[in-house]
Formats: C-alpha cells, sequence, structure tokens
C-alpha cells in the first residue's frame, strides 16, 4: 500500500526538493569549485524541474493551453542532466546536438500537438526526456568504466538513470494501454500517487547519485596525485615500489618480470646552459615520447631528477631490450628546443629481469642499476643489461 498522500501535495514536495536541491548545487559549484560546470547544469536541471511542477499547477488555474511551457521546462532540465554526466567526467559535452534536439521538439509539441491529455504529446515530451536520461545512464556507465569499475558495478551505479528513463516512459505507456483514464498528473488515480511517489524516491536517489559521482572522482583525483610524480604525471617512487613488489610476489608463480633504469644524458649542462624550465620541459618531453612504448600492464615512474624506471610484466631480458632500444631511438630522434635553441635529448638504459632467485625486487633494481652505470661508462645513449648467470 502507498502513503496516503494527494497528487497536489506530491507535487508541492518536488518542488521543494527540487528548490532545494538547486540552491545545493549551486552552493557546491560556487563554493567547493569541484566541477562548477557540472554543478551549475544540476542547479539549473532541478530549478527547471521544480519550476515545471509550479508552473504546472499555476496554469492549470489559468490557461490549460500552455502547458507546453511547464513541459519545456522539464525537457530542458534532462537536457542539462545529459549534458552534466560528460562534464563531471571532464569529457566533451553535445551542448549543440542536446540543445538542438531539445528546440525542435519543443516546438514541434508546441505547434503541432493537440495538449497535454494527447497522446502524442505525451510520447514526444516523456519520450525525449526518457531518451535523454538513458543516455546520460550510458555516459554515467562509460564514466565509470574508464575509472576502473568492473562492468557491473558500473552498471548498478548507472541504474538511477535508468530507472528514470523507464519512469519517465511510464506516462505514454500508461496512456497508450489505458487512453482517458488519466488526464494528467494532478489527477488523484492509483498510477498518479505511484508516479509521483517513484519521482520523488529517484529524485532523491539521483542527485545523492551524482553527488556520490563527484564525490568519487575528488577521491580517484587525491589518490592519482599520491601516486603521480607532479611535473611528469609518470608514476612516483613510492607508487613504483608498490607495483613492482606486487609483481615480485607474482614471480613465485612463474611470472617474471623486467626492469628499465635510464638516466637522461647531460641534464645538469641542459639545466645550465637553458635554464630550469627547459629541463622540466624536457623531462615532461621525456615521458609523452615514451608512453607509446609502453602496454597497458606497464608502469613508467620517476625515480628523482631525471632518472626513470618502467616496469614490464611477463617480460624477459630479449624482450625489455627491445622496448629499451625503441625507447633510446625514439628520444634521441625527438626534436626538443627551449626558446628557439634546439637540445638532443638522450638517455642511457640499464635492463635487467628477474630471477626465482632474488630475494626481492632490490635485487633486480641493483642489476639494473649496474647495467645503467656501464651504459653511462659507454658513452651514454645506449642500452646496456646484466646477463643472469646460469644456475648450477
Amino acid at each position: 500500500m502507498l502513503p496516503a498522500a494527494d497528487p497536489v501535495s506530491l507535487i508541492a514536495a518536488l518542488v521543494v526538493l527540487f528548490g532545494i536541491a538547486a540552491v545545493v548545487w549551486l552552493m557546491i559549484a560556487a563554493g567547493l569549485r569541484e566541477s562548477p560546470g557540472a554543478c551549475a547544469c544540476l542547479s539549473g536541471a532541478n530549478a527547471a524541474l521544480g519550476a515545471s511542477f509550479l508552473l504546472h499547477e499555476a496554469l492549470g488555474l489559468v490557461s490549460p493551453q500552455h502547458y507546453w511551457w511547464s513541459d519545456l521546462l522539464s525537457l530542458i532540465a534532462f537536457a542539462l542532466i545529459r549534458l552534466a554526466v560528460p562534464v563531471v567526467g571532464e569529457r566533451p559535452a553535445p551542448w549543440r546536438s542536446v540543445g538542438g534536439a531539445t528546440i525542435a521538439v519543443g516546438i514541434v509539441v508546441a505547434r503541432f500537438t493537440d495538449g497535454p491529455d494527447t497522446l502524442g504529446h505525451k510520447l514526444l515530451i516523456y519520450g525525449a526526456m526518457a531518451a535523454l536520461a538513458m543516455l546520460a545512464a550510458v555516459d554515467a556507465w562509460r564514466l565509470l568504466r574508464a575509472r576502473g569499475l568492473a562492468p557491473r558495478a558500473a552498471l548498478a551505479l548507472a541504474a538511477p538513470l535508468m530507472a528514470v528513463g523507464l519512469l519517465l516512459l511510464a506516462r505514454p505507456v500508461e496512456a497508450l494501454l489505458a487512453p482517458g483514464r488519466t488526464a494528467d498528473i494532478d489527477v488523484a488515480s492509483d498510477f498518479n500517487i505511484a508516479w509521483l511517489w517513484a519521482s520523488l524516491v529517484l529524485a532523491l536517489l539521483i542527485n545523492g547519485w551524482i553527488a556520490f559521482l563527484l564525490l568519487m572522482k575528488l577521491v580517484l583525483e587525491i589518490r592519482r596525485l599520491t601516486e603521480r610524480d607532479p611535473l611528469t604525471d609518470a608514476l612516483n617512487r613510492r607508487a613504483l615500489s608498490e607495483a613492482v613488489d606486487a609483481e615480485h610476489s607474482r614471480q613465485m608463480r612463474g611470472h617474471g618480470y623486467a626492469l628499465v633504469l635510464l638516466d637522461m644524458d647531460r641534464f645538469k649542462q641542459l639545466n645550465d646552459t637553458l635554464g630550469h624550465a627547459a629541463g622540466d620541459a624536457a623531462l615532461k618531453a621525456l615521458v609523452r615520447v615514451l608512453r607509446p612504448c609502453l602496454r597497458e600492464v606497464d608502469r613508467l615512474a620517476r625515480l628523482g631528477g631525471e632518472e626513470f624506471c618502467v616496469l614490464l610484466p611477463h617480460t624477459g631480458i630479449a624482450g625489455a631490450a627491445l622496448v629499451a632500444e625503441r625507447m633510446r631511438a625514439l628520444l634521441a630522434g625527438y626534436a626538443f628546443a627551449w626558446e628557439g635553441q634546439a637540445w638532443t635529448l638522450t638517455a642511457s638504459f640499464g635492463i635487467a629481469e628477474s630471477s626465482a632467485a632474488d630475494v626481492s625486487a632490490a635485487e633486480v633494481l641493483r642489476r639494473a642499476d649496474q647495467a645503467l652505470y656501464r651504459a653511462k661508462a659507454q658513452g651514454r645513449n645506449v642500452v646496456q643489461a646484466v646477463e643472469l648467470e646460469p644456475a648450477r
């Protein structure tokens, strides 16, 4: 049994809820500065939905033939929700396509339908809003998957937006299956009472869900900052150490790995000649040049200064040598210049592979460091490896 309520009271509750949510999202956008564009969209969406329900009741008393103004506000609200999700993920929002579709639907509803009670009107308005909600759900799923969530977890978190889309489709479906039974949302009927209660619950759920999405994004950003070198965006020493230790634990199960140490050649001379800003630019360029050489499972980290390390899981000494040689050639062929002055970037590489005899990853790193020392001694811009001694 649904709690006793009348449609007008539920509509009033929705107006209050949307009004409060609009103010809260506006405060978040202005105060916390976290995804201000997305927060502004959500503030506008809640304000438009609240105004839509309020205007709907006012027009019911004054001018019923102008209900399309109320419906247009609802359509604009869902267009803003559709735009907010990609903005949360810092991706381009489809402003033109969403705006154009919203305007087109609004014009058709205003000029070519026979009023809010008709099936065509409900199909256009609620169908368009449902489509926008579903597209927002797809965007949310993609965003969560890009953040590393498993498909099922991403689907579960995108479910509230899908539920909103299904709820919106329920109105034209009900009008199609039972024409004339429910004229409008403020008519007292079991369907309207259920629909408005569901709208109230989902309004709370959607606003809470997007707040959770923003919080998760903030947490992931903080985590990224604790794992990344602030200058180059490569992993930092601590994050690499954790990754190497995890990979070394797999060594006991027969999964070997290799480490590639590299040190930029004549980096002090570059700083002294072109300045420290040029040195910073060179380090960022090195990371940018080397990243295409790596697989998704590989890890590139800055150990400090001009020294970097690459972790290559499931890789032996021969495979690591191929990767290191490709890196060396790409870096040496990169055209680096600072304020019009060209400078050749090169690096020396030392590689080593893990062995079942290694007590810890520190032993692999020590051998890679020995190989790097040899590369420097041989004139730089070369790749050297420390071969494992055959077992006796």
